[in-house]
C-alpha cells in the first residue's frame, strides 16, 4: 500500500521488471495478510499437537515451518494472479489505478465468483479448510519437510476454496484497503464461523445478484 505512492500506473508497456516484481510483492503481501487470519485456527491446532509430542519426547511438526508452506502456496498463487494482472491491463480491462474499466468484466467476475461459491470443489475445499483434522491425521509428517509438506498442502486446499474470491479486486480496486478488509472479514466467516457452507452459498447468491445489476 504504501508503495502505491510511487508504483507506476503508466501503460503496461512501460513497466520494467521491476515493476511486475513489485506489482508481484504487493499481491504476496495482500495474500499473506488476507489469509493468516483465517488460518490461525489449523496453526494453533497444529502448534497444540506439537506441544503434545513434546512433552512426550517424540518428533513434531515445527509449527512455524507449516505456516512457511501456507505462505508459500499463496505466494505461488501471487505469481498467478500477478501477470493475469498485467495480461488484463494489456487488454485495457483495468485502469491505471487497477480496478475494472469494462462493465461487461466487471459482472462476468461478479457472476462468475458467485457461481464457484456453489461448485463442488470449492466446496469440498471448503470443508477441509473448516475441519482439517483429517487432513492432519492423513499426512502428519514430522520434520521440516513433513510441516511444509502440511502446510503446502493446507495452503492447496485455501487456494481452491478462496482463489476466485481474490479476483473481486479487479472489480473494487487492488488496492481497495476497504475491499481488502470485506474480502478478509468474508473469507474468515466462511471457513471459522458456524454453517460457513451455507454462507458460502449466500455469497454466492448476493455475487450473481450484483453481476447481472451490472447489466441491467
Amino acid at each position: 500500500m504504501l508503495y502505491d505512492m510511487t508504483m507506476n500506473m503508466e501503460p503496461v508497456a512501460s513497466w520494467s521488471v521491476a515493476d511486475v516484481f513489485m506489482l508481484f510483492i504487493m499481491w504476496a503481501i495482500m495474500m499473506a495478510g488476507m489469509m493468516l487470519p483465517s488460518a490461525i485456527p489449523v496453526i494453533l491446532l497444529v502448534d497444540k499437537l506439537n506441544l503434545q509430542r513434546i512433552s512426550s519426547n517424540q518428533t513434531y511438526t515445527p509449527t512455524i515451518t507449516f505456516t512457511l508452506g501456507y505462505i508459500a502456496i499463496w505466494c505461488l498463487y501471487s505469481v498467478v494472479i500477478t501477470f493475469l494482472q498485467y495480461f488484463l491491463h494489456h487488454l485495457g480491462l483495468l485502469t491505471a489505478m487497477m480496478d475494472s474499466a469494462n462493465v461487461t468484466f466487471s459482472a462476468l467476475i461478479l457472476i462468475i465468483a458467485g457461481i464457484y461459491q456453489f461448485s463442488s470443489f470449492k466446496q469440498n475445499c471448503l470443508k477441509l479448510c473448516r475441519s482439517p483434522l483429517s487432513m492432519l491425521s492423513n499426512d502428519w509428517q514430522e520434520g521440516f519437510k513433513g510441516a511444509l509438506r502440511l502446510g503446502l498442502i493446507h495452503g492447496s486446499y485455501c487456494v481452491g476454496c478462496c482463489w476466485f474470491l481474490m479476483t473481486l479486486l479487479f472489480v473494487s480496486g487492488v488496492m481497495n484497503l476497504k475491499w481488502i478488509l470485506i474480502i478478509t472479514l468474508v473469507i474468515v466467516i466462511e471457513k471459522i464461523m458456524p454453517k460457513g457452507e451455507i454462507i458460502s452459498k449466500c455469497l454466492g447468491v448476493l455475487l450473481i445478484i450484483f453481476g447481472l445489476r451490472y447489466w441491467l
